[in-house]
C-alpha cells in the first residue's frame, strides 16, 4: 500500500482506502471488518453518512493498532457554526480517542460559514486532537477564500473525481499549493464509465478489470482514491491494483475521456443542511 505525505507535521495517508457513503449503518461494521481484513488500513466516513458507529465498532474490534488505521471523517453541513462540539459529537460515535483526518464536507458558500467552521478545525488541530484537517468539494473560489483568510492550509480537498470529471483547473491548483487531491466517486458511482470502449481495450491490454484500470489511473496520477463496495470480491478486486503499471500512453488515452461530467452536486450551488 502506496502512501502519500500530507502537508501536516509529517502525517501520511494510504494513497488507497475504503469509503463508505451510502453503506447502510447495518452494514457498515462488516464491510469495513472485511477491508481490513482484505488489507486496507484507511477508511473514509462523515457525519452526514449515518454510519459512523459501525465503522468506529470495526475499528476497535479489527485488532490492528489504532496508530496503523487511518480515519477520516467530515462535520455535517448543518453545523459549521458549532463545528467543535459536532466534532466531539463524531467522536462519541465512532468511540475512539482521535480522528486522523477531520474535513468541512460541503462549503456551501450561500450560507457563508466555512471560514468561521474552519477556524474552528484549526483550533481541534492545535489541540492535538485531530492529526490533520481539510477540506471536501471545494472549488478555487472556496479554497482561495479560506486560505485568505485563516492560518492552516487544507491538507486535503477531496471532490468529485474520474474519467468523466478530471478537475484539471482544480488539481492544478492543490498542486501548487500543497493539498493533496483525494476522489470521491472514483469509478463514475457505475453509471456507464466502467463499460466505456477506451476502458475495455486498456482491461484487455493489462488483464485487469475496468474498475482496476481505474483506480490505477488514479493513483499514478498521485490522487487519495476511496473506492466503495460491501461486495467481498470487490472490495478485494479494487485493493489489487499494486502489481502493474500504465503506460504513458494508457493515460494519456483515459485523460482523452474527459467530459466534464459531474454525477453528484455542484459544490458551488450545493447548500442543502
Amino acid at each position: 500500500m502506496n502512501s502519500l505525505m500530507l502537508n501536516t507535521d509529517g502525517v501520511q495517508i494510504p494513497q488507497l482506502g475504503y469509503g463508505v457513503w451510502q453503506v447502510p449503518a447495518e452494514e457498515a461494521e462488516q464491510a469495513v471488518a472485511t477491508a481490513f481484513k482484505t488489507g486496507y488500513r484507511h477508511v473514509d466516513t462523515a457525519a452526514a453518512y449515518g454510519n459512523e458507529e459501525g465503522v468506529g465498532r470495526a475499528v476497535r474490534g479489527s485488532g490492528l493498532p489504532r496508530a496503523k488505521i487511518f480515519v477520516t471523517t467530515k462535520l455535517g453541513n448543518a453545523d459549521h457554526i458549532r463545528a467543535a462540539a459536532a466534532f466531539d459529537d463524531c467522536l462519541a460515535r465512532l468511540g475512539l480517542d482521535y480522528v486522523d483526518l477531520f474535513l468541512i464536507h460541503w462549503p456551501m458558500p450561500q450560507h457563508g460559514k466555512y471560514v468561521q467552521a474552519w477556524r474552528a478545525l484549526e483550533q481541534l488541530y492545535r489541540d492535538g486532537r485531530v492529526r490533520a484537517i481539510g477540506t471536501s468539494n471545494f472549488t478555487v473560489a472556496t479554497l482561495t477564500r479560506l486560505m485568505d483568510e485563516t492560518d492552516i492550509t487544507p491538507a486535503i480537498n477531496q471532490i468529485e473525481l474520474h474519467p468523466y470529471l478530471q478537475q484539471r483547473e482544480l488539481r492544478a491548483f492543490h498542486e501548487a499549493n500543497g493539498i493533496l487531491t483525494e476522489a470521491w466517486s472514483p469509478l463514475g458511482q457505475g453509471r456507464g464509465l466502467l463499460d466505456d470502449p477506451a476502458l475495455r481495450v486498456l482491461s484487455d491490454k493489462y488483464g485487469k478489470t475496468p474498475a482496476q484500470i481505474v483506480l490505477r489511473w488514479h493513483l499514478q496520477l498521485g490522487n487519495v482514491v476511496i473506492p466503495k463496495s460491501v461486495t467481498p470480491t470487490r472490495i478485494a478486486e479494487n485493493i489489487d491494483v499494486f502489481d502493474f503499471i500504465l503506460d504513458a500512453e494508457d493515460i494519456v488515452a483515459i485523460g482523452a475521456l474527459n467530459k466534464g461530467l459531474r454525477l453528484g452536486p455542484d459544490p458551488e450551488t450545493f447548500n442543502m443542511m
